[in-house]
This record gives C-alpha cells, sequence and structure tokens, in this order.
C-alpha cells in the first residue's frame, strides 16, 4: 500500500498444559508469536505471565509493558528473565497501534485487574475497535462505578471483572460458567470488532471474536499448549504445525482453558451474519498464510484482462510492475494470468521491479518546498528497463486511500522514466467509505474516492448515508476511477495517467470467506458503524476534519 495506513493491534497467549514443560519454552513461543506479527503493532508492547501455583506472600503473576521508540525490542530486553524462579503456566501478550493517541505504557496492553483474590484478579488484551466507548463509559458511571480511565481496553477488563464478581453473588459455582456469564453480559454492550484474550489469577484463560468475526483470530490445541494469535503463520513458526492443525476462532464462541487444561467452547453472543475483514485478506495479515496467499493471487488476476483492454492488447509496448512490498503476491497473480490462460495471446510478458523503496531515507530540510521534492526520492527507480517514450507502464497497487504517497512520491518518481502513460492498478476497489473496525480509515474527507466524488457533484457533498452510498450508485467505476486519475496527476506530469479499480464482485469472488467490505459499498456490519459513517458525513459537512468515532 503507498498511502501511510496504520496497522492493527495483535494478541498471543500460550497456556502450557503439561507439568514437565519448562516456563522458558511457554515464554520462547509467545516471544516467536509476537515477533511473527510484529508488523501489526508499531507503538506499544506488553506481556503478562501467572504462575502455576502461587504462593502467599510472593507474586502470582509479573507484567511487563513498553511504549519505548523500538517497543518489542524494549519488551523482550526487559522480560527475558520474566521466568526467573517462576514456575510460569500462561503467557499474554499484545502488539499495539495507538490509531488515536494515548501512546504511554498506561495504556499498553495486557490490562489488569488486581484482586487479593485470585479468582478475581484479571488480565486482558485484545485487537479490537469500538465504535461506542463513550456510551460504555456513560453506562459503567450510571451503575455507581468511577473508572479511572475512559480507554476502552481499560473499561472492558474492569467491566469483566465487575460482571465475574456479580455472577458469583448470583450463586453461578463453575468457574467456566462464570466466565461464560461475565463474557455475555459485557459483550451484548459492545459494538464494533475484537478478539479478546484473557487470563485470570487462578488460572483460567479465554479467547473470543466479535459475532461478526471481523477481527481474525487463531488457536492450536496440542498435547503440551493450546495457543491463541491474530495470525494463522505466527502459530505454525512458533509450534512447527501445519496449516490444518491451526483453527479458526468461531465468531461469539469463547474458548475457556481450565487451570487442569480441560478446553471447552461456549456460544457467547446470538449468530450473526459473518463479515471477517477483507483488508485483512488484501493487505494487513502475511501473505505467508496459504490462504492469503492463494487470494492474493487471485486478486491479480482479476486485473489481468481490464490490464490488456487498457493497453488494447499492446503488450510489446506495456512494461508490468508493482509497488513494494504488499502487492508482490497479488503481482505474481497478474503474470501468472497473463501466461497460463492465453491472455497474452503468445506475445512476451515484460515485466520487472521498477520501484524501490529506500528505506533508509530520511530528510530534516525546514523549508516546506524542498521537503516536498526530496519527498519524491522516497522512492527509487530502476532505470534502463523501459523505452523512455514508447512504453506504457503498469504498476499494480494493493490499494489507493488517500493517494498522497501515489500523487507526490510514486508518480513523481516514474515520471522520470518518461513512460507514454502510467496505469496504476489496484487489487482493491476504490475506498469509499471510512473504517471504524481497526483501520485509520475514518476521516472521510481525505478518501480520494469521495473528493473525486464531490468533483464529479461540483462539491454538493451528500447530506445522509443513503444519500452518500446512492452518490456513488450514480456514478460508473470507469467515471469514478477517471475522476481519482485526474486528482492523483500532479502538476507537471510529462505522462497521462489512469487507474483501474478491482470490482466489488471481483474481489469477492477472489476472497469468497471474508464478506466484510464496508469500506468499499458502505454495508456497515453493526449499528455502530452506520453512526460512525453518519458522524463522518457531518463532519464533512461542517467542514471538520478527523475522527469519526
Amino acid at each position: 500500500m503507498s498511502d501511510a495506513v496504520k496497522h492493527e493491534c495483535a494478541v498471543a497467549m500460550v497456556r502450557l498444559l503439561k507439568p514437565e514443560v519448562a516456563s522458558t519454552v511457554g515464554l520462547a513461543r509467545l516471544v516467536l508469536l509476537l515477533e511473527k506479527q510484529h508488523n501489526r503493532g508499531q507503538d506499544g508492547a506488553g506481556m503478562a505471565v501467572f504462575r502455576s501455583e502461587p504462593v502467599p506472600g510472593e507474586p502470582a503473576y509479573r507484567v511487563v509493558k513498553s511504549a519505548a521508540a523500538n517497543p518489542l525490542a524494549d519488551l523482550l530486553a526487559r522480560s527475558a528473565r520474566i521466568c526467573d524462579g517462576f514456575d510460569a503456566r500462561g503467557f499474554l501478550g499484545h502488539l499495539r497501534y495507538a490509531t488515536f493517541g494515548k501512546g504511554d505504557e498506561r495504556f499498553c496492553h495486557p490490562f489488569v485487574h488486581a484482586s487479593p483474590r485470585l479468582r478475581r484478579t484479571l488480565f486482558l488484551a485484545g485487537n479490537f475497535n469500538l465504535t461506542n466507548t463513550r456510551d460504555l463509559f456513560d453506562a459503567y458511571v450510571r451503575l455507581g462505578k468511577h473508572p479511572d480511565s475512559d480507554s476502552d481496553g481499560y473499561l472492558i477488563t474492569e467491566w469483566l471483572a465487575s460482571e465475574m464478581l456479580h455472577a458469583e453473588m448470583r450463586g453461578i459455582d463453575g468457574r467456566d460458567d462464570v466466565l461464560a456469564a461475565a463474557l455475555q453480559a459485557v459483550l451484548a454492550r459492545m459494538d464494533g470488532a475484537y478478539t479478546l484474550c484473557g487470563m485470570t489469577g487462578d488460572g483460567w484463560c479465554f479467547a473470543v471474536r466479535d459475532p461478526h468475526g471481523i477481527r481474525p483470530g487463531f488457536y492450536c490445541i496440542r498435547a503440551d499448549a493450546v495457543s491463541v494469535a491474530s495470525e494463522r503463520p505466527a502459530i505454525q513458526a512458533a509450534f512447527d504445525c501445519g496449516t490444518d492443525e491451526v483453527c479458526e476462532l468461531e465468531p461469539g464462541v469463547a474458548m475457556l482453558v481450565s487451570p487442569e487444561g480441560r478446553i471447552t467452547f461456549r456460544c457467547i453472543c446470538p449468530p450473526a451474519v459473518k463479515r471477517s475483514c477483507v483488508f485483512e485478506r488484501i493487505y494487513f495479515s502475511r501473505a505467508n498464510d496459504a490462504g492469503i496467499h492463494r487470494e492474493r493471487k487471485a486478486l491479480g488476476a482479476a486485473l489481468a484482462k481490464p490490464i490488456l483492454e487498457a493497453v488494447d492488447y499492446d503488450l510489446e509496448h506495456t512494461f508490468f510492475s508493482y509497488i513494494p512490498n504488499s502487492a508482490q503476491v497479488a503481482f505474481h497473480g497478474l503474470l501468472e494470468a497473463l501466461w497460463t490462460e492465453g491472455l497474452a495471446e503468445g506475445h512476451p510478458v515484460r515485466f520487472g521491479q521498477i520501484a524501490v523503496k529506500d528505506a533508509k531515507f530520511r530528510t530534516f530540510i525546514a523549508d516546506a518546498a524542498a521537503r516536498e521534492e526530496f519527498y519524491k526520492h522516497v522512492y527509487d527507480v530502476t532505470y534502463g528497463l523501459l523505452r523512455p517514450g514508447e512504453d506504457t507502464l503498469v504498476v499494480l497497487d494493493d490499494s489507493i486511500v488517500r493517494g498522497n504517497t501515489m500523487k507526490n512520491a510514486i508518480l513523481p518518481m516514474l515520471d522520470r522514466l518518461r513512460p507514454k502513460k502510467i496505469i496504476v492498478a489496484s487489487s482493491a476497489p476504490p475506498i469509499c467509505y471510512p473504517d471504524c473496525y481497526g483501520i485509520d480509515m475514518s476521516s472521510l474527507g481525505e478518501l480520494v474516492a469521495f473528493r473525486a466524488l464531490m468533483r464529479l457533484r461540483n462539491d454538493d457533498a451528500p447530506k445522509t448515508p443513503a444519500a452518500l452510498r446512492a452518490a456513488y450508485a450514480a456514478f460508473p467505476l470507469k467515471v469514478l476511477s477517471e475522476a481519482i486519475a485526474r486528482l492523483l496527476t500532479p502538476d507537471g506530469m510529462r505522462a497521462d495517467v489512469a487507474v483501474i479499480f478491482q470490482s466489488v464482485d471481483a474481489l469477492h469472488a477472489a476472497c469468497p470467506d471474508s464478506a466484510g467490505d464496508w469500506y468499499f459499498t458502505g454495508d456497515y456490519p453493526t449499528p455502530g458503524g452506520e453512526r460512525v459513517l453518519a458522524r463522518a458525513i457531518e463532519n464533512v459537512l461542517a467542514h471538520r476534519e478527523g475522527r469519526s468515532y
């Protein structure tokens, strides 16, 4: 993705099931789970471990958090001896991306509700974003509580702890019944997306996803341990297991693990239509997941025919490339489609890596004009592959969100090669609506597709969500794409610029099990999403910027 879009948080949990397995083994596996998911969390990290048989007068658990410049490295350095003299059986870890501020250690997961009674001590970590945090806060206060923070993670932890106590006071005896009742009471109030992992001081563990399965969550049960993570390949790496050994957490169903290692599954939320976030498949999750790898290749393959039509099947004067690095697998799918489906009709396909991102490029120039000129050099180019003035350059990107990097850095960089035309192909459809379930795309006015729509409507902004959906529907994808291309074209650009987007139908054909497409269609899975869209429109009408929830 050329635009800077913030990643999502990641969770990791390991529960050792055999007493002969050393604590250091559990810690090593947790560390590997975090390492293999570190691209998802950038500004905070934390872990907690708890003892199998706590001794009065000694700590029952240990917690380490970091909000340093490199939080995961700092966390691992500080936690290297966390198990010394400590027979830890449970391990809970988290990588955080604080999308909207609150970047110090207090807001790093795991959150802890401490109590002298270990059965009421609770640890919680999650990959989540809620649309109704303020409503939850107000409702919690109305119960006579005094929360110390309005952080959603803190609030969920305290409310779960309160409901656990309430369940005990109602006479519920079994610990699994207590946990299930507390989860049911709290999750019924939450609107949004989440995968939550938790531990109690007396050795219970649990994991649960939102009822629509928006956020990802996977688990693996082996003889010696049970593990949970946000990504399947992380578990495969940590436990050296096959794809078929790692299962997806069922939406709305909690996995409960007793101190003795008994594992049960309890339905917590009423059944709902599964709407797993398709952006996980397009961009966020790593492509070393077998399913995501296949789907990204299918996304690239689906663009082969539209691209060939755009270049009038003139492969002799067309060069194919991609924007590194997340579009690479889709690019492989595009090439395979050209070769194996006969679309190239026997003509050679010229391709190569034109754009090379300079990861170490830094500039501290204060002058804005000079800084903008340097910004164009964030990417390097491979010279000598294109024939100046003759070739059309096709570059595949996985998605276009705001278009700032495309306009200010990538297109000026590509123009230095003197192509006759540049076609930017997006493996995703145009992002037309804000997201409120974990991805930092909550400002409607920043989306290049919305800005193009306003150009087409002469800045006549729709007043309601229904009116916005109708406004998009009034313009064919080709017309909207042409308007986006005009917005993306920098001043002084020599080459003609065109944009090709994936269709929503092709997206669903490539990713059949991930129906969460609200950023493309405006079809939100929860009532809170519709409210966020309404507020985003209000912000546009009032010329306000920033968060819509």
